[in-house]
């Protein structure tokens, strides 16, 4: 009798330890959060953008943070003429994430471009400011004195070209014969300027550009203001847009060139861009870790310090990524 009671009470035992397994391999299946599936793994491009500029110093202080969040992941940076170029290189399977500036992302999509439906957004990131750089002794005033200047636009692929062409062209200027462009980045347009080779440049990226900030430290420098009625035109000229804002350079961003007066300009968002192609756990995690290094990033690149994350959904003109929808309402109070 004493066999067959330890012979039960085994058997139901065994019986309860199984029917706990279950309920706790359900318990733990159900308290997962939506969307994981486990940490990302394999490998990523990231396309940046010009060796000095914003996006590239940007791009690699993001990538430490991201093998220390995703260390099953091979990261990649590839530096870039700009957000024309990036777009064209996500959108077409050649990276995965990138930059780019709404104004460029509105172009791409309006003219077509090859993949261009494809392409999704992650984050709204931080503004681009247009500099426009010239001389302190320079008699340019205004765009419009630019005529018959050699003038630095950026690179083809470009955001600076884009915008520096419709600049131009609502101040009355023809961009390629009323001035001599030179399509050169912001790794090159400060010493072309230092060597009289350039009268004058356009870079629009983060404030400060390093590379601004640097030239006006060892060369007289000014930047030339783009009045609201320049940003009006330009406005009506690209058709009802959200993309181009009235802006202010604030007086303390490089203060050897500015002398303590804040320079009307126009800004940009800039917007992280990937495709529906990606991985869903995949950019869910990249989102988090944008969003999560943001301070510590800062501390080194200053625009990073404005990410928002309660503006960071509004990705205006992209769809937002599934992968970056189920981080934000993983965060969302």
């Amino acid at each position: 009798m004493f066999h067959a009671l330890s012979r039960f009470d085994r058997r139901r035992t065994l019986r309860t330890g199984a029917v706990l397994a279950v309920v706790l391999g359900l318990l733990a299946w159900w308290l997962q959060p939506e969307g994981d599936e486990g940490d990302p793994s394999g490998s990523l491009t990231f396309s940046t953008g010009v060796p000095s500029g914003v996006y590239q110093r940007y791009g690699e202080r993001l990538e430490v943070a991201l093998a220390k969040d995703m260390p099953e992941v091979s990261i990649q940076l590839r530096t870039s003429e700009g957000s024309q170029q990036n777009l064209a290189r996500v959108a077409t399977g050649e990276a995965d994430f990138t930059i780019a500036t709404a104004d460029a992302v509105a172009t791409y999509l309006r003219d077509g471009r090859p993949g261009a439906q494809r392409l999704r957004g992650c984050v709204r990131l931080y503004d681009d400011y247009v500099q426009l750089v010239v001389p302190r002794d320079s008699d340019v005033r205004t765009v419009s004195d630019l005529r018959g200047k050699r003038v630095g636009v950026g690179q083809e692929g470009s955001g600076v070209r884009l915008v520096a062409d419709r600049l131009l062209t609502v101040a009355g200027l023809d961009p390629a014969a009323d001035v001599t462009p030179v399509p050169v980045g912001i790794d090159t347009m400060p010493v072309r300027l230092t060597q009289g080779r350039l009268d004058a440049f356009f870079w629009s990226g983060g404030l400060p550009t390093a590379a601004v900030q640097e030239l006006s430290r060892r060369f007289d420098i000014r930047l030339v203001p783009l009045e609201a009625e320049l940003v009006a035109k330009l406005q009506s000229a690209t058709g009802p847009t959200r993309f181009y804002r009235s802006a202010m350079t604030p007086a303390d961003v490089y203060p050897q060139a500015q002398q303590g007066q804040a320079v009307p300009t126009v800004a940009v968002a800039n917007l992280l861009v990937t495709t529906d192609r990606t991985d869903a756990a995949m950019t869910e995690a990249f989102t988090r870790t944008v969003i999560n290094s943001r301070d510590g990033i800062g501390r080194e690149v200053h625009a990073a310090q404005l990410v928002d994350l309660r503006t960071a959904i509004y990705t205006d003109p992209l769809d937002v990524h599934d992968g970056a929808k189920a981080y934000y309402r993983s965060v969302k109070p």
